[in-house]
């Protein structure tokens, strides 16, 4: 278990960057992972730290578009709603944010990246300890990616969150090999 886990940590390094570093050359987008919001519609302190370092990305010019993904499986759970207000509410303009409402996982995420988005390239913010798990999906699905981590301080339960990213990591190295469908797909949207 810690093997394979310890694996895709070592495997990925290399691709992670900083906010100080130059940016890599022809990202199509800069991938923001959901993770989680609250009944009143308020981002989790964890979501909020990705979508500040996504739009301090953009600003900084690492890619011209935003591409939010998040669940939106039930009429009553809406990340992307969150996500898009949160990021237009820290600067990034509406017509940059492309939203991906059927990122029901990491790897899905990843997947509609490639299918429905036509994405090539892309740089991939989320927490540190989630980054190389993304990162190797990531490459594993053929995408040039890059991954820098949100800023923020650890949150309650981070032992936790720990400990569960190695069994995913683990589930995800056979995922990485077999590449089923995303949960669901749907009809092409390049892009714009």
């Amino acid at each position: 278990m810690l093997g394979l886990s310890g694996y895709v940590v070592l495997s990925t390094r290399d691709r992670v960057l900083t906010p100080g570093d130059t940016p890599p050359e022809g990202a199509d987008c800069i991938l923001v992972l959901g993770c989680g919001v609250y009944a009143d519609g308020s981002p989790t302190p964890m979501l909020y730290d990705r979508l500040a370092r996504g739009v301090e990305l953009y600003g900084a010019g690492w890619a011209d578009v935003l591409l939010l993904s998040g669940d939106n499986r039930s009429a009553d759970y809406n990340e992307l709603a969150t996500m898009d207000r949160v990021a237009q509410d820290l600067g990034a303009p509406a017509e940059a944010i492309t939203l991906d409402y059927a990122g029901l996982s990491t790897y899905d995420s990843l997947y509609r990246a490639r299918e429905i988005f036509g994405v090539t390239s892309l740089v991939i913010v989320t927490q540190d300890y989630h980054l190389s798990r993304a990162l190797y999906l990531a490459e594993a699905l053929g995408l040039e990616a890059w991954g820098v981590a949100a800023e923020g301080e650890d949150r309650p339960g981070q032992l936790y969150r720990e400990l569960r990213e190695i069994l995913a990591r683990d589930k995800d190295f056979f995922w990485a090999i077999f590449q089923p469908e995303a949960t669901i797909l749907g009809e092409p949207e390049p892009l714009t």
